[in-house]
């Protein structure tokens, strides 16, 4: 049985032994790295499952980390913070992190945060049961996980991946913010709104011919969102 593997990136040591500890207890795999650059040369040799990374090192901090990273992977990232500002979270989000966690936490947190991350990646591999989706030049093949648009592929992280296949399979839909947030993230997100803003963001601008006139993913005022597309 595979034993998820996760990569802690942290220069502080206590921190890495205990989170080491209690995911070991909980059945993952752990692998560690004190710096940015021993944290890229990690990613590359371990391939791991997700990554724990913290903001504040010495050298290169966690926002340029996961700024190359996602140059070239879409594993899944939590961000470790030792501040709340909503500023970091949302540039954590916006860099293309899938998560966020302010210090101090608590074990059942950091372990709720972990599966909840796992889910949305196992979420994005399921199949919907049309094989294809296809609306003016976006198209997504859901049994190759590919999504395309005017033709050329685009990279999307486990999480935009899974926001996106739940717009699609209900287009022409509005869907309220908590049900987008308790579907894609999971119930202990519904008041966490600016996870879905900037996610809503991220395919804007990954999908969007014009991002200030969104063709596919439409805000509804005070209510949500709506797939709307074309034929």
């Amino acid at each position: 049985m595979h034993r998820p593997r996760v990569l802690i990136v942290d220069d502080d040591l206590a921190i890495i032994k205990f989170l080491r500890a209690n995911l070991k207890a909980w059945g993952y795999e752990v692998i560690a790295a004190m710096d940015g650059a021993e944290a890229l040369q990690a990613l590359e040799m371990e391939l791991p499952d997700l990554v724990i990374l913290d903001i504040t090192m010495p050298k290169m901090d966690g926002f340029e980390v996961c700024r190359r990273l996602r140059e070239w992977s879409q594993i899944p990232i939590i961000m470790l913070s030792a501040r709340g500002d909503v500023s970091d979270k949302v540039k954590c989000l916006d860099l293309g992190a899938d998560d966020y966690i302010t210090k101090p936490f608590g074990v059942s947190e950091l372990i709720a945060r972990v599966k909840a991350v796992s889910r949305r990646t196992e979420a994005a591999a399921t199949i919907p049961d049309q094989p294809t989706f296809t609306s003016g030049d976006l198209k997504i093949n859901f049994a190759q996980r590919l999504v395309t648009v005017a033709g050329k592929e685009v990279k999307l992280t486990p999480t935009e991946y899974s926001l996106l296949q739940e717009f699609v399979v209900n287009a022409g839909k509005v869907l309220t913010h908590k049900y987008l947030l308790n579907k894609v993230w999971g119930p202990e997100y519904q008041e966490e709104k600016e996870y879905l803003y900037t996610f809503i963001h991220r395919l804007h601008r990954k999908l969007e011919p014009d991002r200030t006139e969104p063709r596919y993913l439409v805000s509804v005022p005070g209510v949500g969102y709506q797939f709307k597309g074309n034929a």
